[in-house]
């Protein structure tokens, strides 16, 4: 399944945000409900615009994005620092 069927990016809609075609639903709005704990029947109960397919690629595109990416592990710093 390709990703770039069912996310793009608009200038004209959040800024240009990744969002699913057709909503404005934002990629890392959807990840962020995820992050919150909602299902995915939960998710698609609530914003009937997205399909399973189109939640699926949500973490797809997320993936390919974090391949592209160099991410560095920073040491935790305590408060009292």
């Amino acid at each position: 399944m390709d990703w770039r069927q069912y996310i793009h990016a608009d200038p004209k809609i959040l800024l240009g945000k990744p969002t699913g075609k057709g909503t404005r639903l934002s990629v890392e709005f959807i990840l962020g409900l995820f992050a919150n704990g909602w299902t995915v029947e939960q998710v698609l109960d609530n914003y009937p615009t997205l399909t399973p397919q189109a939640v699926q690629v949500v973490f797809m595109f997320v993936a390919e994005c974090m391949r592209d990416e160099s991410l560095y592990m920073l040491p935790f710093l305590s408060e009292s620092a």
